[in-house]
């Protein structure tokens, strides 16, 4: 076994270092003040690139970087409730249980008063309803 742990050894040593992948990294020490600061003012850039475009200037970046944006913060505590509740909404399979009963009044398979069939209906208004503006709460497309 110790002998295999020095071939690994002596073969990890004759590499050479690691060649970097780019130049190294410059760090600089703020306050709490300074870096709320910088981030309030970065807005949608990330810190990298704003602070590349405040000491070099727009001219100045270089062209062969893309353009970098912040990545998006994760949801509000509102947006993923609402996304629990269209789960939900989903899972519960009441849109289709509400459909199959409306299907079944207008067929004539279940006797049903016309005051009855106008409740089935508008439950079933009320649950699309429901669907199209928890979707739009959350900013999706529907397909």
């Amino acid at each position: 076994m110790s002998g295999s742990s020095n071939v690994m050894a002596f073969k990890k040593a004759s590499e050479g270092p690691k060649k970097r992948k780019g130049p190294p990294p410059v760090s600089v020490r703020l306050s709490e003040d300074e870096y709320a600061r910088l981030r309030r003012d970065a807005g949608v850039l990330s810190m990298a690139a704003y602070i590349r475009l405040k000491v070099f200037g727009e001219e100045e970046t270089a062209p062969h970087r893309k353009a970098y944006t912040r990545k998006k913060t994760s949801p509000s505590s509102e947006l993923i409730m609402i996304g629990h509740m269209l789960g939900g909404l989903g899972e519960s399979e009441i849109a289709a249980n509400l459909n199959d009963i409306a299907k079944a009044a207008r067929a004539g398979a279940m006797p049903v008063s016309p005051k009855l069939e106008r409740e089935v209906l508008a439950a079933c208004d009320a649950v699309q309803d429901m669907k199209v503006r928890l979707v739009a709460a959350l900013g999706v497309k529907v397909r």
